[in-house]
């Protein structure tokens, strides 16, 4: 007689909201910060086409973006016409610092989020135009996270256009073998 499996007595909802939903988040940061140590210094200007970013925009863009994260956990809302000016990194090294400190405050944030603070809303506006709302980490997946890794991905094509080794991230790439753990 075949055995039938025993459906689990634990609740999904008792585990925390960061190990259910973001058990990728650690993974995916050291990539990016992979990515970030491998640009080149005195190539910021660099730019594959006149309509693209340039590398020294792209890279810092990328550094911040865990700054997304960290709005998004302590606001109800933004609003994009709002934008405040970032700030500058004068080099790779200063890039990749950025990042480490914007995404270890993200991640103590994220490790500390209730349950009812990941399902309340939260909202992305532009003026008076609502660009996205709903509930906070459904958005911070696909706002920061899947963000992220749009542009992580464009880094690498801008660090193989420059003939820079591109890092390893969900497999081997052309100049690594698989990402380390």
């Amino acid at each position: 007689m075949a055995k039938t499996s025993v459906p689990s007595t634990r609740s999904a909802t008792r585990e925390d909201p960061f190990t259910l939903l973001f058990p990728d988040l650690e993974g995916e940061l050291k990539t990016t910060r992979r990515f970030l140590e491998r640009v080149p210094n005195g190539k910021d200007d660099w730019r594959p086409h006149a309509k693209s970013k340039s590398l020294g925009e792209l890279a810092a863009h990328v550094a911040q973006l865990p700054g997304l994260g960290i709005l998004m956990l302590t606001r109800d809302e933004h609003d994009g016409a709002s934008q405040r000016p970032q700030p500058k990194a004068a080099n790779s090294a200063e890039r990749v610092k950025m990042f480490d400190e914007v995404s270890g405050e993200l991640q103590r944030l994220l490790k500390k989020m209730t349950w009812d603070h990941a399902m309340s809303p939260w909202t992305l506006k532009f003026g008076d135009r609502v660009l996205l709302k709903g509930p906070r980490a459904n958005l911070l997946r696909s706002a920061f996270v899947t963000h992220s890794a749009h542009h992580r991905a464009q880094l690498g094509v801008y660090l193989r256009l420059l003939d820079v080794p591109v890092p390893a991230s969900y497999g081997p790439s052309a100049d690594e073998g698989p990402p380390p753990r």
